[in-house]
């Protein structure tokens, strides 16, 4: 009978079927000698997040991706596709925490709504276990035009959509964005660039020195573009 040493025949495209009906997505390594196995996704998941928060966005590649999780670059391209998917998996895993709020926002009432903004994204920077990898992400978002495509795409979709979908006032995608500015410039003083007395402020103060201006920014009926004259 023709056909190859694997019993598949000769010619059938590459994503069919195999012999026991499972479809094999191309790119796949045969066997498990690449590394295959349970939890395969996860180790390499986890080595992406360490690759890229040690080496930045432009010094990690799959290739190296796949060395430190010790499987075949084949295996990782076969799980999430180019870097830049990977680099996509390891925010959203990172991110996780601030994907969370706006659920937070959801649970509580409409004026306390800057208190719990401010409250809930700087408890996430505070935790070491989940500044780290923010870090991480945010270094390379700064320094590399397509990690930061990646992650304006996951903050836009997964965070600032959602709580502007919350909000019940004219412009919530604008008002969302002064919010979000307002933070950012925080968290880039105080975590990243670490400038003082900024970094060194107690986090309560913080959030009842910016709770005021977060709370005007999504409520207040005057803020809306043009608005400055």
């Amino acid at each position: 009978m023709s056909g190859t040493a694997s019993g598949t025949p000769a010619g059938t495209p590459s994503g069919t079927p195999a012999g026991d009906g499972t479809p094999r997505r191309r790119g796949r390594p045969a066997g498990t000698g690449a590394g295959a196995g349970a939890g395969t996704r996860e180790r390499i998941l986890a080595a992406a997040r360490e690759e890229f928060s040690a080496h930045g966005f432009d010094k990690t590649s799959v290739r190296s991706i796949g060395k430190a999780a010790g499987v075949d670059a084949a295996l990782v391209h076969h799980y999430f596709g180019t870097k830049e998917q990977v680099f996509a998996a390891a925010i959203e895993l990172s991110f996780g925490p601030a994907l969370e709020l706006p659920a937070a926002l959801a649970a509580g009432d409409h004026e306390g709504m800057g208190e719990r903004v401010a409250r809930f994204m700087l408890g996430i920077w505070e935790d070491p276990v989940s500044r780290e990898p923010l870090l991480a992400i945010v270094r390379s978002a700064v320094t590399n035009e397509r990690a930061a495509a990646v992650f304006r795409g996951l903050v836009g979709r997964r965070v600032l959509a959602r709580v502007a979908g919350e909000l019940r006032v004219p412009d919530p995608e604008f008002r969302v964005q002064l919010a979000a500015a307002q933070l950012v410039g925080i968290i880039m003083l105080r975590y990243v660039v670490k400038v003082e007395p900024m970094a060194s402020a107690e986090p309560e103060d913080l959030v009842a020195l910016v709770a005021p201006t977060l709370q005007r920014y999504l409520t207040d009926p005057d803020v809306r573009p043009g608005a400055g004259g």
